[in-house]
C-alpha cells in the first residue's frame, strides 16, 4: 500500500522478420509499458510504420467522425461482433455516403429555417407597420425610408431638411415608415443621420405583410417537419450502426496501435530492438509467452528491477544479475539480424519506472484525491492510506451526525454504482467513508439532524460525548480546540515521518537534518505549549478539558505536562531549529513560526467547523420544534411530555401554536423550514467540513513529503469492449 507496485525494465531485441509476431503477442498480453526511442543508440533509428497504417489512421478518424455526427453513445453498441476487413471496405463506405447525404440535408433544412426566421422577424416589422408593401417602394416622385426610431426626432430632421417641400412620417410606436416629396434617396438618407434611426430593407411584393408572414410561417412548419423527418432518419440510422461503429473505431485503433508500434522501437535495417517496464510478477508470463509465439528468435531480457531494500528504501537502479553481462552477450549471439548484426540487451533510457499504485479495493477511492494534486513517483511513499485513515475522521468529526452521515453514504453510493466516470466513482466510494464516519460519530454524540434523542435511545440521555454548542456541555467545544491541536501535532509529525523515508535514499544524516528536524522542532515546541512551564498565558482549558472534576469534558487526568517536560520540549525544539538552519538555510528561520506553529494553530479549524455546523442544525430545529433551556441544556419542545415551563422557553416553535389554524399552518411552514434548513446544512457540510479537511490533508499535511510527477501505467494494449479478438 505504501510503495508503488514493483516493476521491472525488459529489454526485447530480435530480427525485423519476427517483430510483427512480437508486436501482436505484446499487444494481446498487455503489460508491456513501452518506452520511447531516445537515439541513444549508435546506428539505430525509429522504426517506421508497417504497411497499411496510413489507411487504418485515415478510415479510423473517417469512423470516429461518422460517430461524433451520429451522436453515437456506448450504450449503443450491441453485443460484441467481429468485424472483418471486408466490413471495413464496404460496409463502412456505404454508411459514411448514407450520413453524409443525410447531413447534407439536414444541414440544408437548418439553413432554410434559418434564413425563413430572420424574413419572419423583418416581415413582423411591417406588420406592425400596417402599410401594404408595394406602397412602400417604386415611386418615381417620392423617396421612401423604413425602420425603427423616435418618430419625433425624425419629423424634426424632415421638417427642416431644406431639400424636400413635403414630408410625412407614418408608424406605430418605433416602427416608422417616412416619406419626403420629391424624390432624393441620397437627401433623405442625409437627413437622417443624425436622429435615432435604423433602417430596415423593404422586401420585394406587394399587398398585406400578414398574408405573407403567415406563409412564413406555414413555411417554416414545413421545413421544421422536414428537419424532424431527417432527424428520425438519423436515429433510426444511428440505431443500426452505431455497433457496428464503435466496434470498428476498437478495431482499427487496435490496428492503428499495432502498426504505429514501430515509431517507439530502436531499429536497423534488419533488427530491433523495444524496452519499457513490466510489473515485476509478470514477467515469467511476458517471457513464456513471447518465446512460445516467436521461439528463440529474439532475446529478452530482465534490465532491472525498481524495487526497494530490505528496509523499505527506494533503490530505484536493481540490475538483473546476467542483464548485459557474459551470459546474455553468449545468448545475444544467437539473436542476429539478416544481415549478421547482432542485438544484444541494450539500454534505451534511463526514464523513471511508471506508478502502479498498490492499494486494496477500500482506500483505492482515495487515490483519485491524492491525484488531484499528482501521481505519486515511483521512489516517494504513496500517501493514500495515510489519506484514507485521517480524511474521513475529519470530516466525520466535524459534522458528527446519525441523519447526515446516513444521507451521505447513500448519496456516495449512488455515484460509486451508477456512474462509469472512473474518477466521480472514486468520489462516491470516498462519500460513502465520510458518511459512515459521520454516522458513527452522530452516535457517538447522540444526534439526529441535529436532535438529541438519538442519545436518549442510545445512551439513555448520556451520550459520551457532546459537541459543546450548548451551554452545560462549553467544556467540549474547548476540548475539541485542544483535541484539534494534538490532531495537526500528530498528522504533521506523520507527514514528516514519510517525508523522512522519502528522503532515505539521500543518506541517514541528510533525511535526518531534513526532516528529523522538523519533527524535533514541532513536537519540543507543542511540549513545551502543553506543558505547566510558564502557564500565565496559556489558556486554563488547555489543562483543565481532559484532567477530572466537573471542568472536564473527557476525564482523562491530563493537567498539562510538568515543568521538566517543557524544558525537554524547549531543548528539543531548539536542536531542531538548528538541525532545520543547518538542512535548510536561512528560509527555516520564517517556515519554524508557519510550519511548526501556525499549521497546528491552523487544524483548530476542525473544531471550529464542528461548532458552526452543529449551530446551523441548532437554529433549524430551534426554528421548528421551539426548545426549552434549563440548567444549560437545549430541550425540543415537540418531544417534550407536557406543557413546557414558559420560564424557560427560549422560543415556541413553528409548529408549537395555540389555535387550530396556527398549528396546521405552522406545521406547513415548519416541515418547509425543516426541510430546506436540513438540505441546507447537508450541502454546507460538503461545501465547509469537506473543502476544510481537504485543505488540511494538501496544504498542511502533504506540503510536508509530497512531490508526486509519476508516470501513469499505460501498457501497449487494448481493453476490449466491442468486438471479439481477431
Amino acid at each position: 500500500m505504501l510503495r508503488p507496485e514493483r516493476m521491472s525494465r525488459v529489454s526485447v531485441a530480435g530480427a525485423k522478420r519476427v517483430m510483427t509476431d512480437v508486436i501482436e503477442t505484446v499487444h494481446d498480453l498487455d503489460v508491456l509499458h513501452i518506452t520511447e526511442y531516445d537515439g541513444s543508440f549508435e546506428g539505430f533509428d525509429p522504426g517506421d510504420p508497417t504497411d497499411g497504417a496510413d489507411d487504418a489512421s485515415d478510415k479510423l478518424v473517417t469512423v470516429r467522425a461518422l460517430e461524433s455526427t451520429l451522436g453515437v453513445e456506448p450504450e449503443d453498441a450491441g453485443p460484441t461482433r467481429l468485424v472483418t476487413d471486408e466490413a471495413l471496405e464496404s460496409d463502412l463506405e456505404e454508411i459514411r455516403q448514407e450520413v453524409n447525404e443525410l447531413d447534407d440535408r439536414r444541414d440544408a433544412l437548418r439553413n432554410d429555417i434559418r434564413d425563413v426566421a430572420e424574413d419572419i422577424e423583418r416581415m413582423e416589422f411591417f406588420v406592425d407597420l400596417g402599410i401594404d408593401l408595394d406602397l412602400l417602394a417604386g415611386y418615381d416622385s417620392l423617396s421612401v425610408a423604413v425602420g425603427n426610431g423616435d418618430p419625433d426626432s425624425v419629423e424634426a430632421a424632415l421638417e427642416s431638411a431644406d431639400a424636400f417641400d413635403a414630408t410625412e412620417v407614418f408608424g406605430e410606436g418605433t416602427t416608422l415608415a417616412a416619406f419626403a416629396y420629391p424624390a432624393d434617396d441620397e437627401a433623405l438618407e442625409d437627413a437622417l443621420v443624425g436622429t435615432d434611426f435604423a433602417a430596415v430593407e423593404v422586401p420585394d411584393g406587394d399587398g398585406d405583410p400578414e398574408t405573407y408572414l403567415s406563409e412564413l410561417r406555414h413555411r417554416r412548419q414545413q421545413l421544421n417537419s422536414r428537419l424532424s423527418t431527417v432527424e428520425n432518419e438519423f436515429e433510426e440510422l444511428k440505431l443500426d450502426v452505431g455497433g457496428f461503429l464503435l466496434a470498428a473505431e476498437e478495431k482499427l485503433t487496435v490496428e492503428v496501435q499495432k502498426r504505429e508500434a514501430p515509431l517507439t522501437f530502436a531499429t536497423t535495417d534488419n533488427a530491433f530492438v523495444a524496452e519499457g517496464w513490466i510489473p515485476t510478477e509478470d514477467v515469467d508470463r511476458f517471457e513464456s509467452e513471447l518465446r512460445s509465439a516467436v521461439g528463440d528468435h529474439l532475446e529478452i531480457d530482465e534490465l532491472e528491477r525498481a524495487d526497494y531494500d530490505d528496509e523499505g528504501h527506494p533503490t530505484e537502479r536493481e540490475p538483473v544479475e546476467g542483464a548485459g553481462g557474459q551470459e546474455a552477450d553468449e545468448s545475444a549471439e544467437e539473436v542476429a539480424a539478416d544481415g549478421g548484426q547482432t542485438v544484444g540487451p541494450l539500454t534505451m533510457s534511463e526514464g523513471h519506472p511508471p506508478v502502479v499504485q498498490d492499494n486494496p479495493g477500500g482506500i483505492k477511492p482515495f487515490e483519485s484525491l491524492v491525484e488531484v494534486i499528482n501521481r505519486p513517483k515511483y521512489s516517494e511513499l504513496d500517501p493514500t492510506l495515510a489519506l484514507f485513515l485521517s480524511f474521513p475522521l475529519f470530516f466525520g468529526f466535524m459534522i458528527g451526525d446519525l441523519g447526515y452521515g446516513v444521507l451521505y453514504f447513500i448519496a456516495g453510493y449512488g455515484i460509486w454504482s451508477r456512474l462509469d466516470n472512473p474518477t466521480l466513482k472514486s468520489l462516491g466510494g470516498v462519500g460513502m467513508w465520510a458518511g459512515g464516519f459521520t454516522a458513527v460519530f452522530g452516535v457517538l454524540y447522540g444526534e439526529i439532524f441535529g436532535l438529541h434523542q438519538l442519545g436518549e435511545i442510545v445512551w439513555n440521555g448520556h451520550p459520551p460525548i457532546h459537541k459543546g454548542l450548548q451551554p452545560h456541555y462549553v467544556a467540549f467545544a474547548q476540548a475539541w480546540l485542544v483535541a484539534s491541536l494534538v490532531a495537526g501535532v500528530l498528522h504533521l509529525i506523520v507527514g514528516r515521518v514519510i517525508d523522512f523515508a522519502n528522503n532515505l535514499h539521500h543518506g541517514l544524516w541528510e533525511a535526518f537534518a531534513e526532516s528529523g528536524s522538523w519533527i524535533m522542532l514541532t513536537a519540543g515546541l507543542w511540549l513545551w505549549v502543553f506543558s505547566t512551564q510558564a502557564s500565565g498565558p496559556k489558556p486554563d482549558f488547555m489543562f483543565s478539558a481532559f484532567g477530572s472534576g466537573e471542568a472536564a469534558a473527557i476525564p482523562l487526568g491530563f493537567t498539562g505536562f510538568s515543568p521538566t517536560v517543557g524544558t525537554v520540549g524547549l531543548v528539543l525544539a531548539v536542536v531542531g531549529f538548528a538541525l532545520a538552519i543547518y538542512a535548510e538555510g536561512g528560509i527555516a528561520l520564517v517556515e519554524s513560526i508557519t510550519q511548526a506553529f501556525g499549521h497546528v494553530v491552523s487544524y483548530t479549524r476542525l473544531a471550529a467547523v464542528l461548532l458552526a455546523k452543529a449551530g446551523m442544525a441548532l437554529v433549524v430545529n430551534l426554528l421548528v420544534f421551539g426548545a426549552t433551556l434549563h440548567n444549560g441544556e437545549f430541550h425540543f419542545i415537540f418531544f417534550m411530555e407536557g406543557a413546557p415551563n414558559p420560564d424557560y422557553v427560549v422560543f415556541a416553535g413553528l409548529v408549537n401554536g395555540s389555535e387550530p389554524v396556527m398549528i396546521a399552518l405552522g406545521w406547513i411552514a415548519g416541515i418547509v423550514v425543516l426541510v430546506a434548513g436540513h438540505l441546507v446544512v447537508l450541502v454546507l457540510g460538503v461545501s465547509s467540513a469537506g473543502l476544510q479537511a481537504v485543505r488540511l490533508e494538501y496544504v498542511e499535511f502533504f506540503g510536508k513529503f509530497y512531490e508526486g510527477g509519476g508516470t501513469a501505467y499505460r501498457p501497449f494494449g487494448h481493453e476490449r469492449e466491442y468486438t471479439a479478438a481477431d
